[in-house]
C-alpha cells in the first residue's frame, strides 16, 4: 500500500510537470518564438495572454518588445578637414522581426554587437565626409566660426553658411544603419550624438588660441574705446570753443552797445553844457596823466595846461 501511494505522488508530479510545462504566459512588454530542438516552428506569439506548447519538446524564447538602447564607446574620429574628435553617440531600437532576429542574431547580446560594429561604422564613415563645423552647428545652420575655426586658424566670414548641420549627419548615420539592419529583424528608431570633443592634443592647441583670440578681441575693444575717448574729449573741446566764442562774441556786442549808450549819454550832455563836458573830462585825464612825481614840459601855449594855469578863480 506504502509503495502504491508513493508511485501515485510520482504520477500526479509527473502530469503536473507536463501539465505545467505545456502551458507559458506572454505579457504585454514580450514577443515568443516557440523552437523544437533548437529549431523555430511556427508564427511568433506577440499577443499577452496563455498560450500552450509541447512540454519537454517545445521552448518558448521570449524577446523584448519595448524600445531598447544602444550606447556606443567614445571613440576618436577624423573629419574631413582633419580635426580628430572625440565622439559619443548613442541609438534606441526595437525587435522588429522576433523570428528574423532569431535566426540571425539570436539574442540581445548579439544584436548590441552587431549594432556596435554598423552604428561605429557608419558614425566614422558619416563623419569623415563632413567638416567639423557641419557636425557642430545645429538646425539652423548658422554659428560663429570664430567659436569653432578657432582652433583651425580660419576666419572667413562672421557666420557659417553650410547646407549642413547636427541633425543632419544624424539622419545619414541612422538612414545608412538601418538600411543594413533590416535582414536582422530589427528597426533602429533614433540615433544621436551625445557628446563631442577635440582630442587632447588638439585641446590644448585650440585653448591657447582662443585665449590669443580673446586677448586680440580685448586689445581691439580697448583700441575702440580709446578712440572713441579721443572722438569724445575732441568733440567736447570743439563744443567749448564753440561755447566760449559764443560768449565772447556775446559779450563785445554788449559791451559795444553799453559803450554806444555812453557815448550817446556823454553827447547828449555835452550838447547841454560843452564847457562844463570840457572841463570834466580835462580833470580825469589831469587824474590819470599827473601822478605825485609826474614831471611835464610843455608849452604854456598848450590847451592842456589852461585850467591849471588860470585855476578854479580863472573858471
Amino acid at each position: 500500500m506504502k509503495g502504491f501511494g508513493i508511485g501515485l505522488i510520482i504520477i500526479a508530479l509527473l502530469i503536473g510537470a507536463v501539465i505545467g510545462g505545456a502551458f507559458f504566459i506572454v505579457d504585454e512588454t514580450k514577443q515568443v518564438i516557440i523552437t523544437q530542438f533548437g529549431k523555430p516552428v511556427g508564427k511568433p506569439i506577440k499577443e499577452p495572454g496563455l498560450h500552450i506548447k509541447i512540454p519537454f519538446i517545445q521552448q518558448a524564447n521570449y524577446f523584448e518588445k519595448r524600445f531598447l538602447a544602444w550606447d556606443g564607446e567614445p571613440s576618436q574620429v577624423p573629419t574631413k578637414d582633419k580635426r580628430f574628435i572625440w565622439v559619443d553617440t548613442y541609438a534606441r531600437w526595437r525587435i522588429k522581426d522576433p523570428l528574423l532576429f532569431f535566426q540571425r542574431l539570436r539574442d540581445e547580446r548579439g544584436a548590441q554587437s552587431r549594432l556596435d560594429d554598423i552604428l561605429d561604422g557608419e558614425t566614422r564613415n558619416v563623419i569623415a565626409k563632413h567638416l567639423l563645423i557641419e557636425l557642430v552647428q545645429g538646425a539652423d545652420k548658422r554659428i560663429p566660426i570664430e567659436a569653432i575655426e578657432i582652433g583651425i586658424g580660419k576666419a572667413k566670414t562672421a557666420f557659417s553658411e553650410s547646407a549642413f548641420g547636427r541633425e543632419d549627419l544624424q539622419k545619414e548615420v541612422l538612414q545608412a544603419a538601418s538600411e543594413r539592419t533590416e535582414n536582422l529583424g530589427i528597426e533602429i528608431l533614433d540615433f544621436r550624438f551625445k557628446r563631442i570633443n577635440y582630442v587632447e592634443e588638439v585641446r590644448r592647441e585650440v585653448y591657447a588660441r582662443m585665449i590669443s583670440e580673446r586677448k586680440r578681441i580685448a586689445e581691439q575693444y580697448r583700441s575702440e574705446g580709446a578712440g572713441e575717448a579721443a572722438r569724445i574729449s575732441g568733440q567736447k573741446e570743439r563744443e567749448l570753443k564753440v561755447i566760449r566764442s559764443e560768449a565772447y562774441k556775446k559779450a563785445k556786442e554788449i559791451k559795444g552797445k553799453a559803450d554806444k549808450e555812453a557815448a550817446r549819454i556823454y553827447a547828449q550832455a555835452y550838447n547841454k553844457d560843452p564847457d562844463f563836458y570840457a572841463f570834466l573830462r580835462t580833470l580825469e585825464t589831469y587824474r590819470r596823466a599827473l601822478a605825485s612825481n609826474t614831471t611835464l614840459i610843455l608849452s604854456t601855449k598848450n590847451d592842456f595846461l589852461k585850467y591849471l594855469k588860470t585855476g578854479l578863480s580863472g573858471r
